[in-house]
């Protein structure tokens, strides 16, 4: 399959535009605990929505995992196990820096080490460094965290001009070194997703020599990497469930604490949506990588990057910035050009690789 640079980047593109965008259905999720609908939506992202997609689309999937060596699924779920740990630290990343702040070095994080490690692992980053093709790509890679850096410029100025009952708040549980440590984790853990794709890759062969669609190849590596995902966020929920009293809120029809009727069926479909949605992101992230040539190391910084932009864009309709200064209006509408730039920058690389390959 021939790589082709621009439609990679117009499916990451998309992939991060459902990612940005799957926690709105939980907006209208009424009398449930987190833990229950992240839980309930859960299932449909990390179990319901792989199997049944790589099902529709992709031939032989149980016998494609049965072939697979086990030291590869092995990895695979492993590198998904430390990615949902890191998603479950990232909540305490913004309790102890803020929103703003917590996100930008969280995802930076990720950025920088979900991009890179995979080709220093494979031993191929020197070849990388020394191509101009590779060059190109590596400086789209610094745009992106020189992006996310004036993006998290922009929400530390926004929540400086919060008013001073919020601002206390927020800076109630500040603690930089705690908060410092906990976003390292989590977006070194969190860049455990591109690792588990990486892992995968025999997978991936196995399905095209299954007559796969060479697009949809990744398919049944999410299966094996998100069911490592699945694992942790299910034992930390329950856990939460158990702690909180909340486990009957999937069956009760009224709610324990105030005794208000639970639109369940609600619920579950607005989880669901959440659930599937999310796991879009990675539906297209996985097509993505598969057209972005020898350097698909770099999908996952378009990821991060398109992520923050249509989160940033999301922000901006939802009237989150309103009331703030001039100055902070300008970070952001900064911080978008440069995560903007950074995927062209990415992609031209990415362009000049495919005609060294010619």
């Amino acid at each position: 399959m021939a790589p082709n640079p621009f439609l990679g980047v117009i499916l990451h593109a998309i992939g991060g535009l459902a990612s940005a965008s799957f926690y709105i259905p939980y907006r209208r999720v009424r009398h449930w605990a987190w833990e229950s609908y992240w839980l309930a939506g859960g299932f449909f992202s990390w179990i319901i929505a792989p199997w049944v997609l790589a099902l529709l689309i992709v031939p032989d999937v149980p016998q494609i995992l049965a072939q697979t060596p086990l030291s590869v699924l092995f990895w695979a779920y492993f590198f998904g196990a430390m990615w949902g740990l890191g998603g479950l630290t990232f909540g305490l990343t913004m309790r102890y820096l803020g929103i703003a702040l917590g996100m930008a070095i969280a995802l930076g994080y990720c950025a920088a080490f979900g991009t890179l490690m995979p080709p220093i692992f494979d031993g191929k980053f020197a070849s990388i460094v020394g191509e101009t093709s590779g060059q190109v790509t590596l400086l789209g890679v610094a745009v992106c965290l020189a992006g996310i850096a004036v993006s998290g410029l922009a929400g530390m100025s926004k929540e400086k001009e919060l008013p001073e009952e919020q601002k206390k708040a927020a800076i109630k549980e500040f603690n930089f070194f705690k908060g410092i440590l906990v976003a390292t984790f989590s977006g070194v853990m969190s860049a455990s997703m591109s690792y588990g794709l990486a892992a995968g890759k025999p997978i991936a062969e196995l399905a095209l020599q299954h007559n796969a669609p060479p697009l949809f190849q990744n398919l049944p590596v999410l299966i094996v990497v998100l069911a490592g995902g699945f694992t942790t966020n299910f034992i930390w929920c329950v856990l939460l469930n158990v702690k909180n009293k909340s486990a009957r809120d999937y069956i009760a029809p009224v709610s324990a604490s105030d005794g208000v009727r639970v639109p369940l069926l609600s619920n579950y479909v607005f989880s669901a949506i959440a659930g599937t949605t999310w796991y879009l992101q990675f539906f297209f992230y996985s097509m993505g990588t598969t057209k972005m040539g020898k350097y698909d190391f770099s999908s996952w910084t378009l990821h991060m990057s398109s992520i923050i932009i249509f989160s940033t864009l999301w922000g901006i309709a939802l009237r989150e910035w309103k009331g703030t200064s001039p100055r902070t209006h300008v970070l952001i509408a900064i911080g978008l050009a440069v995560l903007i730039g950074s995927t062209v920058v990415v992609g031209y690389g990415n362009y000049l690789g495919n005609l060294a390959g010619h």
